[in-house]
């Protein structure tokens, strides 16, 4: 990790506007600096990917690793919205629905993702105050 410690990470498609977007939002409605922002297009990403058993030449799913477990999909977005404050604290009501139902849904969006929502070269630029805390 870099010389600054974080209490997570977030291992995202750097090319997809929705996920693009949701870091940024995270930026923004943060409780505190303390996720880490890793494309899955980097090096480190790629390994952190295979790793955990994500294609990175194809991800389904987003990576949230804290305290060294790594959780995807709907799992994936609980936990990050702990780390929010706003209105993003109403996906931490998901937790009430059956992983099997939750994963479906996110499975159907994350499927379709780039038809939905877009896909760019990289649409991160994250302020010069921001950038110790991604690898693009």
């Amino acid at each position: 990790m870099t010389a600054m410690q974080c209490d997570a990470i977030w291992l995202f498609d750097s090319q997809c506007v929705l996920c693009s977007q949701g870091v940024q939002y995270t930026l923004r409605h943060e409780k505190a600096a303390s996720i880490r922002f890793v494309a899955i297009q980097s090096d480190e990403g790629h390994a952190l990917a295979r790793y955990h058993d994500v294609d990175p030449g194809d991800p389904a799913t987003f990576l949230f690793i804290e305290g060294g477990v790594a959780l995807d999909k709907s799992d994936a977005m609980i936990a990050l919205a702990r780390h929010l404050k706003g209105p993003a604290q109403i996906a931490r009501l998901f937790a009430f629905i059956p992983k099997s139902l939750r994963d479906r849904a996110y499975g159907l969006i994350a499927r379709n993702r780039y038809k939905l929502f877009g896909q760019v070269e990289c649409c991160i630029v994250p302020r010069a105050d921001q950038r110790h805390r991604f690898v693009l």
